[in-house]
């Protein structure tokens, strides 16, 4: 099977991290793997606080990796476009979610809540490739012709996303 990427796209508070979370442990529990790649545009993630990795990457360091018996985190400083993150996972992963990263070229699903969060459509450069929504017909309207999930519809979701 071919990895499939995915966008999720919204502004803060719409829904996309609990989406992303139940779709994730949807396809997991089926025994496929899933990468979640979350855009932090302002810089705001940081190693947890007093921890020793922290304090390595206080320190100057360009990069900081704790092995556990179970996960391995790797921390580093550089810049790399989205392309290559999903380019270095798609050989282990079959889903890749994108949460935010609305100006990248890889398929969207838009979600929102309010009428006021629905006009994330307007700044993406692609209309999404379907709505996530408790309100159908303001998404109809926005972009005719795309598919609405409601957001509990995790199956349905999860099914468009396999037959994208």
């Amino acid at each position: 099977m071919k990895t499939k990427v995915i966008g999720f796209t919204g502004y803060a508070n719409s829904g996309k991290t609990t989406l992303i979370r139940r779709l994730t442990e949807h396809y997991e529990a089926k025994g496929m793997n899933v990468a979640v790649i979350k855009h932090d545009g302002h810089g705001h993630y940081k190693e947890a606080a007093d921890t020793d990795s922290a304090r390595f990457i206080q320190s100057g360091a360009s990069a900081s990796i704790v092995i556990s018996p179970d996960s391995v985190r790797t921390y580093e400083r550089r810049i790399m476009p989205l392309s290559d993150m999903i380019e270095t996972l798609q050989e282990r992963y079959q889903y890749i979610f994108v949460e935010g990263f609305k100006r990248e070229p890889h398929a969207k699903i838009a979600v929102f809540r309010t009428e006021e969060q629905a006009d994330i459509v307007s700044s993406l450069p692609v209309p999404p490739v379907a709505w996530v929504t408790t309100d159908v017909a303001l998404a109809e309207h926005r972009v005719p012709d795309c598919p609405v999930f409601q957001p509990d519809d995790i199956e349905s979701i999860a099914c468009f996303i396999e037959n994208l």
